[in-house]
């Protein structure tokens, strides 16, 4: 043995050939400090190996190394700069003393090869893969960009276009994509990896392989001529900025670093790396997006909790059709779930058919299906217009309209014909859970299971405990939704639960704005534009539909009516009198047509009744943008405090999984801190006059005087 730590250790194994293997102790590598300084003394060892004649470097587990340890960097980031910068030149160093040993050098790369993972490989002169291997560099989904080494010997390798393309983007590759590319060398079955790279290591060792040359290549200027540079960063920063917001700096920080580095060699060029990243780790869109994922992993490990893999569901019942029902219908069919879709309209059932027909359709023109697949998922859906005993049903999702009569009788005639074994759900979007399970015999097995729409695409899906639900219930439809694909949160009961509970106060701002004279296309712009929505409130209605806003405000306004009470009548009521339901119906706010490939096109409809004065009043953009999120903001702070929702973690993924909330502030409770509370209070006293949606609730100004924030601050060295 060379040498020996948690980690990873290193020994020979034959002609003098080393081998040294990432195994973390809790079974995934990651590149964390401690992880780091083993490497870097391993490495020290093998260069006092006089008779080495090559090095292997791989992992012990399925995954090569996952990346860097995310846990540990909001804590760094936090770091004084100096503190950073050391942290960043000591892990270039490592990767340079990797790189610089004395005789070639293979990656056996298999599973994920990500971020720091393939920055490793990427030290190494030669990397081959397993058939399964993903590898890339996706620094830039969490604001951030490659800091060991990848902005500088990903262009040298593959050229600058390709590895632009790669960075900016954060794409992962499969196997033969990297094969393709030139980033791996050859994929090979697992059995075979060892033995190639030993074969490889041997052939370099005999000059039938240049490894010098490839190493020189690596640490030297890429030979692009000054016109060829000029095309390409002005060709690259076009096509970012064509499908990146500004609030993303990564990307372009990117272009930036590679563009004043590309002329330079290794060291210098990672020096220039260095002083983006360091830029990068102070900017709040990093901060937010590693919260981000951080939460997203929370969230994972809270569905684990609840879902027991024993309640597998085989066979589901969707009642209720329509575009939402054969949603549903098509994701539990994909997921090689059988499926009732029931519905006693026909027009609805085949409505409901076509939306799944369509989207397998979909799947298969994409190459993701072949024929017999496609055919086979979709005989998975059997549509029903009738009642009838069904003993093989684990789970019922009722999706009918959004009326509390409806929905009642609905779930009442269903649980007469499903046996005593069998969840009984509701897709409802506000209707309280406790309030319909009081007209059920077994409500003990029933809660709420909201999917938002479109089904296929949209993650979350809010699981709501009713006053009678049991926790076999809940537990059940959590592992419903994780067979699925979904992210279920677990969600106290109330009238609109948590993601609805929060939008309505912010529709209630547009409705406010709107009957002050706003123009509701300025409204849209600004949340789009300067907010980075994925959609205005106007078109988010349209999508919604009208008619289904119309029905949730009456309920929202029932449940509260000190805040979301209306006092005259609004836009939401003058289109839906006038039948313009949005996108089902091509006119709501905005006016809608379908292009050839099926896509709606949104148009400016000049007959649109929403006009609330002669004369259209001017609204700043800081204001729209206050009298739109305040009232979200504080209904989600209130959400916390009765706990309908049980962790800020929770709340901010649920708001960006559920509404498209702009992933760059992180999340509400992410905003608050960062803004501060005193600065928020402060922010939203301008607009007290407007009622209580705008009153700061209590709780934050006991954290005001408390010094409290919702998440912890990060401390160096601490695991978050």
């Amino acid at each position: 043995m060379i040498y020996q730590a948690n980690s990873l250790s290193v020994q020979y194994i034959e002609h003098h050939i080393a081998v040294l293997t990432f195994h973390a102790t809790d079974g995934v590598n990651k590149l964390n400090q401690q992880t780091l300084h083993d490497l870097k003394l391993a490495l020290t060892a093998l260069k006092n190996e006089s008779e080495l004649t090559g090095l292997i470097v791989k992992s012990h587990h399925p995954d090569f190394i996952m990346g860097a340890d995310i846990t540990e960097f909001l804590s760094l980031f936090s770091s004084p700069e100096e503190t950073l910068d050391q942290w960043l030149q000591d892990a270039n160093a490592i990767f340079n003393q990797l790189e610089d040993l004395p005789i070639p050098t293979v990656s056996i790369l298999q599973g994920y090869a990500l971020g720091g993972g393939c920055e490793c490989a990427l030290a190494t002169d030669f990397r081959i893969a397993s058939t399964k291997t993903t590898i890339g560099l996706p620094e830039v989904k969490l604001g951030i960009m490659p800091g060991f080494g990848g902005t500088v010997r990903l262009p040298r390798l593959l050229g600058t276009d390709t590895a632009l393309e790669l960075i900016t983007t954060g794409k992962h590759l499969s196997a033969d994509q990297a094969l393709t590319l030139g980033l791996i060398d050859a994929t090979i079955k697992n059995d075979y990896l060892l033995t190639s790279a030993i074969q490889l290591i041997q052939q370099a060792n005999n000059q039938e392989l240049n490894w010098k040359a490839r190493r020189y290549t690596k640490q030297n200027p890429v030979p692009l001529s000054p016109t060829e540079q000029v095309m390409t960063f002005t060709t690259a920063k076009a096509l970012v900025a064509q499908k990146i917001s500004p609030h993303y700096p990564a990307p372009f920080t990117v272009i930036k670093s590679i563009k004043a580095s590309i002329n330079l060699k290794r060291d210098p060029a990672l020096d220039i790396e260095r002083q983006h990243f360091l830029k990068l780790t102070q900017s709040s869109t990093a901060h937010a997006l590693i919260r981000v994922f951080l939460n997203e992993q929370y969230l994972k490990h809270r569905a684990k909790s609840y879902a027991n893999s024993t309640f597998t569901s085989q066979h589901s019942a969707v009642i209720g059709a329509g575009i939402m029902g054969g949603g549903i219908a098509y994701q539990s069919a994909s997921k090689n779930i059988k499926v009732i879709l029931k519905d006693i309209n026909t027009s609805a059932l085949e409505q409901g058919l076509t939306e799944a027909r369509t989207l397998f359709k979909k799947q298969h023109d994409r190459g993701r299906l072949t024929a017999e697949q496609f055919a086979q998922s979709f005989s998975r859906i059997t549509a029903l217009s009738e009642d009838r005993c069904m003993s093989d049903i684990d789970i019922v999702i009722e999706a009918v309209t959004e009326n509390p009569k409806v929905k009642i009788q609905v779930l009442k005639e269903t649980e007469a014909w499903i046996t005593s074994k069998t969840v009984i759900t509701s897709n409802t979007s506000t209707i309280p859970i406790s309030l319909m399970g009081k007209h059920l015999t077994r409500p003990e097995q029933f809660c709420g299971l909201h999917f938002f729409n479109p089904v296929h695409r949209m993650p979350l899906v809010e699981v709501i405990r009713g006053q009678q639900t049991s926790e076999n219930t809940i537990q059940r439809a959590v592992n419903y939704a994780l067979q699925l694909g979904k992210s279920p949160i677990v969600i106290n009961d109330c009238a609109g639960f948590f993601v609805n509970r929060v939008l309505f106060p912010y529709f209630a701002g547009f409705m406010s704005l709107l009957e002050e004279g706003a123009d509701f296309q300025d409204i849209d712009r600004v949340m789009e534009k300067e907010m980075d929505w994925p959609m205005g409130p106007a078109q988010l209605l349209d999508v919604i539909g009208i008619d289904t806003a119309y029905h949730a405000q009456a309920v929202m306004a029932q449940s509260y009516p000190d805040r979301m009470q209306k006092t005259a009548i609004n836009a939401l009521d003058i289109l839906f009198e006038q039948q313009r339901w949005g996108q089902k119906t091509e006119l709501g706010f905005y006016r809608y047509t379908t292009d050839k490939k099926g896509r709606l096109i949104k148009h400016i409809d000049t007959n649109n009744p929403i006009v609330f004065s002669e004369k259209t009043k001017a609204f700043s953009t800081q204001e729209i943008i206050d009298r739109m999120m305040i009232p979200m903001m504080n209904e989600v702070i209130r959400c916390l405090d009765e706990k309908i929702i049980a962790t800020p973690m929770e709340a901010d993924i649920a708001l960006i999984y559920g509404l498209g909330f702009p992933p760059f502030l992180g999340g509400v409770f992410h905003q608050l801190d960062q803004e501060g509370l005193v600065q928020y209070q402060t922010r939203t006293a301008a607009y007290h006059h407007l009622g209580k949606l705008y009153d700061v609730p209590q709780s934050v100004k006991d954290k005001i005087k408390q010094s409290e924030t919702y998440y912890p601050s990060p401390r160096a060295g601490e695991q978050l």
